[in-house]
């Protein structure tokens, strides 16, 4: 695959995330982002030996987006500490079943995952293992003729399948969600980190990279929205 840099310097690497490409190595043995980035590096600068590349946040396979990855052991624990601090900030946007009932809203909720299907729900406040999941989104389209919703979401917290089981649970499902939905749009699950805002680990400076999808399969929606 291409890999689109967005920003690398000595010591991090922002890059976007092709949809279902995994973050990291899994059970399937498929190419992850860590394994393609440590290639490139090791390429690009002719680098003997194993290359370092730390992976400090991840993305779900069907999600696409922006992702930084640390080219130091100092910077990703820097780069760590602010993830465990939430000083890390991520944006997302999705297209939803249905029209919202109000255009602005702070969802709060508890959510507990099941280990063996690997998938979560909404659950009472008081249940055992069960952990607070806040979010809140802005709707920016609605398109009535085919009844989906364009959605801008700031995570507060970063649950297991946060966003995709808080829409679900009420009856907003995200377009091609096969785990959570209830119809499908297009071939891949419409939901993608547009946005990461964290401090440089070394220049302690505040950086934002902002990364729309192609305006492709579910994402036509956005033609008239977003601007090349």
């Amino acid at each position: 695959m291409d890999l689109k840099i967005l920003y690398e310097d000595n010591h991090i690497i922002v890059v976007e995330k092709p949809v279902n490409i995994p973050s990291q190595g899994d059970k399937t043995g498929d190419e992850d982002m860590l394994t393609i980035i440590k290639k490139y590096i090791k390429e690009k600068y002719n680098k003997p030996g194993d290359v370092y590349l730390g992976l400090v946040h991840r993305l779900d396979r069907p999600t696409g987006g922006v992702m930084v990855f640390a080219k130091t052991s100092k910077a990703a624990s820097r780069l760590s500490e602010q993830v465990r601090e939430k000083d890390v900030h991520k944006k997302y946007l999705c297209i939803v079943d249905g029209k919202l009932e109000r255009s602005k809203d702070i969802w709060k909720d508890y959510l507990l995952k099941n280990e063996k299907n690997n998938i979560s729900k909404v659950v009472k406040p008081n249940t055992r293992n069960a952990k607070e999941a806040i979010l809140d989104y802005e709707v920016i389209k609605y398109d009535e003729q085919i009844n989906l919703s364009v959605v801008k979401v700031n995570l507060h917290t970063g649950r297991h399948h946060q966003i995709r089981v808080q829409f679900a649970s009420r009856g907003h499902s995200l377009s091609s969600d096969q785990k959570y939905g209830t119809r499908g749009r297009g071939k891949g699950l419409a939901l993608w980190a547009y946005s990461l805002s964290f401090i440089h680990p070394t220049k302690k400076e505040r950086m934002e990279f902002i990364d729309y999808p192609k305006k492709v399969g579910s994402w036509k929606i956005l033609e008239e929205y977003l601007q090349d």
